[in-house]
């Protein structure tokens, strides 16, 4: 069974890679500021965390699903969205070097939560495409002792600027974090789980996913 991602993220490229899952990627289109914009303001509301990248992660893989579909793609197209949320202040990422680094001073010592929303397609030629979506969350919690001087150290870097949170758990980031619950892939980008359960609601064995090494036949890709 093919996959394409619908995202250029290369944590979630990882992550798939990582279990076995060699896939094609897309860059959807879609303006994320201006779908989340639209729909506030029909709603006349602030949409919750777990409510917004949910959203997101639907109109892109949506957006994507399309576009393959027309292209006589059949398989998965696999989207997601996420973002940080402490004391209920949502943490998109820094870009700069001065926000990082306040970002981190107030982040040691604490806990928040990695909301990432999941949605999956299911593309077959002359079928509509079928979709399930979940939402998954992970608390983490920051080392109390980190100092200024690994904080500028790990800035200079650059690996926080770009990242939802200004922190990554799989690379430079991970010797700051103390604790992660629950599925600690969702702090990298996806839940690998949460994925694996909506992959099965669509009909399609996890396994079958498998196309690199350790997991099957890359030609197959």
């Amino acid at each position: 069974m093919r996959v394409c991602l619908a995202s250029t993220s290369p944590a979630r490229l990882m992550l798939l890679r990582q279990v076995g899952i060699e896939p094609t990627t897309r860059s959807p289109q879609v303006d994320e500021e201006a779908v989340i914009a639209a729909v506030e303001a029909a709603q006349a509301r602030t949409l919750p965390p777990e409510e917004h990248v949910l959203l997101l992660a639907r109109r892109k893989a949506a957006d994507v699903a399309a576009t393959v579909a027309m292209e006589g793609f059949e398989g998965l197209v696999v989207g997601g969205d996420s973002m940080f949320e402490l004391d209920g202040e949502i943490l998109g990422k820094p870009y700069t070097p001065e926000a990082a680094r306040a970002r981190w001073q107030s982040m040691r010592g604490r806990t928040g939560v990695l909301h990432s929303g999941h949605s999956v397609f299911l593309v077959r030629p002359g079928a509509d495409p079928v979709e399930a979506h979940a939402v998954a969350a992970a608390s983490v919690t920051f080392a109390a002792d980190v100092t200024d001087a690994e904080i500028d150290a790990y800035v200079a870097t650059g690996e926080p600027l770009l990242v939802a949170g200004a922190f990554t758990v799989d690379s430079l980031g991970g010797a700051f974090i103390e604790r992660v619950e629950g599925d600690p892939s969702t702090v990298v980008g996806m839940s690998l789980s949460t994925l694996r359960r909506l992959v099965r609601e669509l009909g399609v064995e996890w396994t079958t996913l498998w196309n690199s090494a350790g997991g099957g036949d890359a030609a197959s890709a």
